[in-house]
């Protein structure tokens, strides 16, 4: 296991599921920095601010599709016009079992996949074991 701290941008407006996914992240025993954002918007700026300052990116976000403010989609659009150019795993994370939402989601070039709620350790694990791949090289 790496032993250099992976950045998790979560963007979600639920509490509990932000506790949820917190307490997820601690029992993968990965050395994770997560950091939670309510919607859309505040992810944006917050990303935004990134870039300006020239500090590390999150390695992986998870989205959340309803959202006050800006969803899910409106987040990757305004995401897409910031043009980072690093490739940043991202995954929709959402309590939808619309296909039409899954099928969406495939159309975005920037998301890795579809998750559905809850979260489970396993597939975390999984997550963050590719993000370590890639940080690494291979």
């Amino acid at each position: 296991m790496m032993t250099s701290k992976i950045k998790l941008l979560v963007i979600d407006d639920d509490d509990i599921n932000i506790f949820i996914i917190k307490k997820i992240v601690e029992k993968t025993g990965y050395n994770v920095e997560m950091i939670s954002k309510t919607n859309g918007q505040i992810a944006i700026d917050y990303l935004a601010g990134v870039v300006s300052s020239a500090e590390q990116l999150p390695q992986l976000i998870l989205i959340d599709i309803n959202m006050p403010v800006l969803n899910g989609w409106e987040f990757l659009e305004a995401y897409e016009k910031l043009g980072i150019a690093q490739s940043v795993d991202m995954y929709m994370l959402s309590s939808s079992v619309y296909e039409n939402d899954i099928e969406k989601a495939k159309t975005y070039s920037t998301v890795k996949g579809f998750i559905s709620k809850p979260l489970s350790i396993e597939r975390l694990t999984e997550l963050l074991k590719l993000v370590e791949r890639q940080s690494s090289g291979f």
